[in-house]
């Protein structure tokens, strides 16, 4: 398991000096930790005491990133999931926990290890018993899964890829340029694939407890016109998370893609995000 860097010890000191309620916040497939720094702010501002945790090795800057692009391949669902668990077993207050994309999926499953006070998972990717496959979803991930070599790289998408899958609700070309120029970096091909094959894998680790008595709260948030993580995809996941005894809520964010959370109306989302945080946590 990947030791805690010198970047998360600082945060979690703060939170546990703070007093305050902790949120963690989990990146996704194709970006990094500092995409949710507008959000540590705006949580922060509210009161709670954010981190926001690497997927083990993570690079600082997107500069890096780009720099040095195969440092991010091979990272699994679960390393990345052990290593989120590491840090909150750090804190010394339960912590909420948010999550978009594959880190959605995250959050779900450090939620389902009853590791969460409360959960929001934006964009959430599928995971075991998540059938519906839309034809957008396949659009985006089919060139990168169709190559069983990808797995053990790190795949860096287009800008045509990233304008489909992520910017399609932005009628402005300049600003989905913008977006990708500051946010995107490449991400390890085997996460996507373990998503992909969750239902043919027994074994996978893309799977949830969805019944765990302990998982707490959880808020599904999708974007109405996401291409990536569709409608139906987060809607499949909802009704199996319903099975839980807490409460379990979803919301369509109306004419928004999956650049919710770094797009211009992110503070939209995040909004949402700490409302029903405030509810429970």
């Amino acid at each position: 398991m990947a030791s805690i860097s010198e970047r998360e010890q600082g945060q979690i000191e703060a939170a546990n000096k703070s007093g305050s309620t902790p949120v963690v916040f989990i990146h996704g497939l194709w970006l990094l930790p500092s995409s949710w720094d507008r959000w540590a702010d705006f949580f922060r501002e509210a009161g709670y005491a954010p981190l926001t945790p690497d997927w083990p090795d993570d690079p600082e800057t997107v500069e890096e990133a780009r720099a040095n692009p195969e440092v991010l391949a091979g990272k699994r669902l679960g390393e990345v999931a052990d290593h989120t668990i590491e840090v909150i077993d750090a804190l010394e207050k339960k912590p909420a926990v948010i999550g978009h994309s594959t880190g959605g999926l995250l959050a779900e499953i450090v939620a389902g290890r009853g590791h969460s006070a409360a959960t929001v998972a934006i964009d959430p990717g599928p995971f075991r018993g998540v059938l519906p496959l839309p034809i957008s979803t396949l659009r985006v991930s089919a060139p990168i899964l169709i190559n069983p070599l990808n797995r053990g790289r790190a795949i860096t998408l287009s800008f045509d890829q990233f304008r489909y899958g992520w910017t399609n609700a932005i009628e402005s070309d300049e600003e989905a340029k913008r977006l990708y120029d500051e946010f995107h970096v490449a991400a390890p091909g085997v996460a996507l694939m373990q998503m992909a094959n969750a239902n043919l894998n027994p074994l996978t680790e893309a799977k949830v407890d969805t019944k765990n008595p302990n998982r707490g709260p959880l808020l599904i948030i999708d974007g109405e016109k996401d291409h990536t993580v569709p409608l139906a995809i987060a809607n499949a996941s909802y009704k199996r998370q319903k099975r839980n005894p807490g409460v379990t809520e979803i919301k369509k964010i109306p004419n928004r893609g999956h650049s919710l959370t770094i797009d211009g109306g992110w503070r939209e989302v995040a909004q949402t995000a700490l409302d029903f945080v405030k509810r429970f946590a």
